[in-house]
Order: structure tokens, then sequence, then C-alpha cells
């Protein structure tokens, strides 16, 4: 594979959701990436399983990491790699013999990246949770909702994914940098709590300044301002707008046909209720297509709200070539777009540990000392 990240060697104990999403975009940026299967998980005969773009770019290798013969053949293959990531709790890799210490007393140079809900200390350390109980913690969850209505759950995006793997995957390339110019590996403690606080901290700088307030709801970016906000079509779908910018958002006025001088002013807090009424009569006169051919394309700040299935065919994306071709089906094309080595969708295993061998043969493993270690129960 191509790609920035070329050469880049990654061992990947395999994790639910937010771990393969961050492993898959390393992957996408061409590292190369072994993803250890728990034994439990492998088919004792080699049959193709359903096709999972999570897998994306990686090989599968099937080991057992509470036999010992398996913790040291993964230990050797972290020997040859760059970056080795986890997601279990705090102590679990540890109690496996494949904590931190182990690796880099293996391999000095290597980054450990640990990914976590909670992070590696602290009260809340060896809990479970998930994507929505680390957006609650970070005042996320309080954000998002109607006025006067409850807290609303989002999808998994900011806790699990951008939180969680892509906060992990960029620690592990800035720390690989550095590990290339000093030689020494580190430790990578990525949690999804930290990485969705990041992600809020524009929001924390305007709550503190008074910009932002805890009156959901009824703020610039949730949903209070009428300018800023979605409205339903004559045919029951949805629109949105954002002129912000007070000449954007006389384009919008003058595309709608309202009087500006019969409306309240654009950043009048009190009054735009009135004004959210007078948007919601004036997009529910024209379907959505209508409001497609008037406004779509200008610096009216308006796109329609697409369904899943409606965003594969979207002109936009189309023209974009956003979805590629790729077996079995269309996948995403890997993004950011580079110039001059872009990304590319790596091949999927067959099955959990289709690849085994082949890792093992790479690695330096003989055909007796692979056989041997199926034999003893340490691979398969």
């Amino acid at each position: 594979m191509g790609g920035p990240l070329a050469g880049m060697k990654i061992i990947e104990l395999a994790g639910l959701g937010a771990l393969p999403y961050g492993s898959l975009r390393l992957a996408d940026m061409g590292a190369e990436i072994v993803r250890v299967e728990r034994l439990s998980d492998v088919p004792e005969e080699p049959v193709a399983g359903p096709h999972n773009f999570w897998d994306r770019g990686r090989r599968s290798i099937g080991v057992d990491l509470k036999h010992p013969e398996g913790v040291e053949t993964v230990l050797c293959l972290a020997e040859q790699a760059e970056v080795f990531l986890e997601s279990f709790r705090p102590g679990v890799a540890e109690r496996l013999g494949l904590g931190p210490e182990a690796l880099l007393a293996r391999n000095p140079r290597i980054v450990y990246g640990r990914l976590t809900g909670w992070g590696q200390d602290g009260p809340l350390a060896q809990a479970a949770g998930h994507s929505l109980n680390y957006e609650a913690i970070t005042g996320v969850t309080h954000t998002i909702g109607p006025r006067g209505g409850p807290p609303l759950p989002l999808l998994q995006i900011l806790g699990d994914f951008a939180g969680g793997g892509l906060h992990l995957a960029f620690g592990v390339v800035c720390a690989v940098l550095e590990a290339r110019q000093s030689g020494q590996g580190q430790v990578v403690d990525g949690a999804m709590v930290d990485g969705v606080m990041s992600l809020m901290s524009v929001f924390y700088g305007m709550h503190s300044a008074g910009i932002h307030t805890d009156d959901r709801g009824s703020n610039l970016f949730d949903g209070g301002a009428p300018f800023y906000n979605i409205y339903e079509t004559k045919d029951g779908e949805f629109v949105s707008i954002a002129p912000i910018e007070p000449h954007f958002y006389a384009l919008l006025i003058e595309k709608l046909g309202l009087d500006s001088s019969a409306l309240p002013e654009q950043n009048d807090r009190e009054r735009w209720p009135e004004l959210r009424a007078h948007f919601e009569e004036a997009f529910a006169t024209k379907t959505r297509a209508e409001w497609d051919e008037l406004l779509l394309g200008t610096d009216a700040c308006y796109a329609p709200v697409l369904s899943l299935a409606e965003v594969v065919e979207y002109e936009h994306h189309r023209q974009r070539e956003a979805f590629v071709d790729h077996d079995p089906m269309p996948e995403l094309r890997p993004s950011p777009r580079l110039s001059r080595t872009p990304g590319t969708p790596g091949p999927s295993p067959e099955y959990k540990g289709a690849n085994t061998v082949a890792v093992l043969e790479s690695a330096g493993y003989s055909a007796k000392e692979i056989e041997a270690l199926r034999r003893a129960g340490a691979v398969r």
C-alpha cells in the first residue's frame, strides 16, 4: 500500500468500535497493520465471513493471549513494529504480559497506544462506559436538545470515533515522529473523555466568556438561533440554513422573499422566536427540491438534510468521488486527500485470523515453528 504512512508497522490487539476506527484511519494512509484476534473469534475452518469495513487495510492473525507461547509470539512481532495498540481496561494488558513495560523492554522505540473511555487513572478508570457516558461528563450531552426539553443522545461520532479513535491516531503519529528522532518510544494515553473535552474546548471558552449559556436550545449553535437551524419543507422533508454573517443572512432573506424591514434584527435574541416563526412559515411554502433549486450553491449557507441512503447518490459526493469502488461494496475514500501520497483503501481479511501463517512467515518464523505454535494452541 502507498500513502504517507507507508512503512509504519503496527500491531493492533482486537477491540471494539473506537480502536478499529482509529487504526482504520492509519491503515488508509498506508500503515501496515496486523490485528491480533482473540482465538475464540477465529473459525476452526477457513470460511469467509460477512464483509466488515472496520477490517479494511490490515492483516489478521489468531493468537491465544492466555497462552505463554501466544504472548511470546506477539512480543516477537512487536519487536519489528513501530506501534502497538490496545483498548483493554487499565491493567489488563499488564496482566497478559503485554503492557508498556514489557514491550518497551523488547523494543525501546515502540509507541504504545492505549485507548480507554475514562483514561488510565482517575476514579472512573475501571468502570465500564460507552460514548454517551463520555459525552455526558464533558458537557456535550447537556448542550444538545430543544429549549425546555431534555438532553438528547448523539450518535457515537464524538465519544467513540472523534474523541476516541481519531484522537488516538493523532497522538500515535505525533509519538512516532518524535521516536524516529529520539530513538525512544513512549505511551500514548488516549482517553475518549479527554478527546471529547478537546473537541469541546471552544465551547468551554465561549461559556466562560458568557457567549454560550447553559440554557439549552437558546444559543447560536444549539438550535436557539433561527438563522442557524433546520426547517421542515412543504413535502415533509428538512433543510438546514446557517448564514451567520450579515451579508449571507441578507441574501437568505432576499431569497426567501421576506421583507427585512418587517423582521426582528438578526441578533435580537429576545425576538428570536418571532423570527423563527417567519422562517418556518416561509420554508413550508416549497418542497425541499424547490428550495434546492433556489438556494443550493448560493452564499445563503443552505443544504438539504439528507438521509443515509441519499448521501451515497448525492451529486456533490458523486462528483468528488467520495465513495470508491471497493470489493465487495463501495466505501468512503480515505480523507483528508493528499495530492502526492493519497491514502488508499486496502483489502480486508477473508475471516478473522486469515493471515496467521503469512504474518508469521514474514516475521521470520519457519514452517516448523508455525506448526509447533498451531499444535500447542497458541495460534490458529
